[in-house]
């Protein structure tokens, strides 16, 4: 997988650029849609790259003058018949001399155990970055290839006394979130949650070392904060609420000390999330209201779309009907306002995917078994390829769905491929659902299809206790 944080291969000496032809080709995309078509198009030819948002933005800005040879033939297969200095790229021998070359094919490839023990290939062309993953100290822990395998015993990180920490370091902390946001997409949380609060702690030592620049102080908070709400959503998705709510907690303070109202608002929306999930839909909405007044200057309706989402959550558990529609009305038409450049990059999973995902959670939630349905089959056909773990879950969510409102054959069609999938992704949430939807079919055993499922389901959940 080619990491976007390796890409700045550019000389310090020269001052960056906006590059313009790029910006053209995105076109009206946002940054987060357009690094999704990217992911896309790398796979169309068997490429890894794990391109976001923040990537997208760092090309644009000119900070990257020349991709890697990964995304390089990913641009080239996405814009046929373009150079890279068409695409507003320098071109590579004026970015790298003969010995910088060298040293990139050269390195070594780091090998990235995931909970299904296949490895994903991560290979550093920054020399900066590279020692900033392998030499001693804090910054050597947030590397994902310092997580164990599964199954293993979490090891604590090093703790080397603390020094000082600069961009190599930010950056490596940044590029930790993005590696287990990758993993979890793509096979869930729950290979993944033990093996991740080992960089997270390295993240929040860097927080004690010596920085002389604010702007990489500031990158530093903002950067551990965001580790902590990934590894809390871990923790939320593998059913350990607790956890996730002291995770959840640690990047709120986190978010206040450095006064960051992004981190804030992200802190403050799972937190939302999991206080729904864990029974307390009061605390849902407070917290849901508390992320929209923090995200209220940030310019992006996306965001403050999803957390009117997270409101109508919280309301629809509490049954209030009236709350949840103007909650789900207040969604829509913010999401209808398009995306925008300063959407968080953390949010390129919200799409209309997840906009009928979690709004038939909502109807769900209030007794409408068919109109939640539809809205999950809409989500399900909708949903990124790339997230492999969110069509389990609305899928899991449409076997629900259907078994209320009386359709148990379709149900336990749903719920068959759910468990196809639960062959790449282990999430203790979306096998909570598969169990109550199981337990809803066993009054319809008599029925060939749902009588399938129940004895695969059984299968299943017999394997998983093992």
């Amino acid at each position: 997988m080619a990491s976007p944080a390796a890409e700045s291969a550019s000389s310090r000496t020269v001052p960056a650029r906006p590059n313009t032809a790029f910006r053209q080709l995105r076109g009206r995309l946002s940054p987060g849609e357009f690094a999704a078509a990217v992911r896309r198009s790398a796979r169309e030819i068997g490429e890894q790259v794990s391109c976001d948002a923040r990537y997208v933005g760092r090309v644009e800005s000119g900070e990257i003058r020349c991709p890697n040879y990964a995304y390089e033939r990913v641009f080239r297969h996405m814009f046929p018949g373009l150079s890279l200095p068409d695409m507003g790229f320098a071109p590579r021998e004026t970015v790298r001399g003969r010995g910088a070359r060298t040293a990139v094919n050269a390195a070594p490839l780091a090998s990235v155990p995931d909970h299904s023990d296949t490895c994903i290939q991560i290979c550093e062309e920054s020399d900066v970055l590279r020692r900033a993953f392998i030499t001693g100290g804090p910054a050597a822990a947030l590397g994902i290839a310092a997580l164990p395998p599964a199954g293993a015993a979490a090891v604590p990180g090093p703790r080397a006394p603390v020094g000082r920490a600069g961009t190599a370091e930010a950056t490596a902390v940044e590029e930790a979130v993005r590696r287990i946001r990758l993993l979890d997409d793509r096979h869930g949380a729950e290979g993944i949650y033990h093996r991740a609060t080992q960089p997270l702690r390295a993240a929040y030592d860097l927080l004690d070392a010596d920085v002389q620049r604010r702007s990489v102080a500031d990158r530093l908070h903002s950067g551990a904060g965001e580790l902590a709400i990934t590894v809390g959503w871990l923790a939320h998705d593998s059913g350990r609420f607790e956890d996730a709510r002291s995770h959840y907690a640690e990047a709120l303070a986190t978010a206040r000390v450095c006064g960051d109202a992004a981190l804030e608002a992200h802190a403050f929306c799972n937190t939302a999330f999991l206080a729904r999930d864990a029974g307390r839909p009061r605390e849902a909405v407070r917290a849901a209201q508390a992320a929209q007044h923090a995200a209220r200057h940030l310019g992006s309706p996306r965001l403050l779309s999803l957390l009117a989402l997270r409101e109508a959550g919280g309301w629809a558990v509490l049954a209030d009907r009236s709350g949840c529609e103007q909650a789900l009305a207040r969604a829509e038409r913010l999401f209808a306002g398009g995306p925008r450049d300063n959407d968080p990059e953390w949010m390129t999973f919200y799409g209309e995917a997840e906009l009928a995902g979690l709004e038939a959670q909502c109807w769900a939630a209030l007794g409408e078994g068919e109109r939640a349905a539809d809205l999950a089959r809409r989500a399900v056909s909708l949903q990124d390829p790339h997230f492999t773990r969110n069509i389990a879950l609305f899928t899991a969510e449409l076997a629900g769905d259907l078994a209320d409102s009386g359709s148990p054959e379709e149900a336990a069609a749903a719920g068959m491929r759910v468990l196809a999938l639960l062959d790449q992704v282990r999430s203790a949430r979306i096998r909570a659902i598969l169990d109550r939807t199981a337990g809803r079919l066993r009054g319809h055993r008599g029925t060939g299809a749902v009588a399938e499922f129940l004895e695969r389901h059984a299968a299943s959940a017999g394997s998983a206790a093992h």
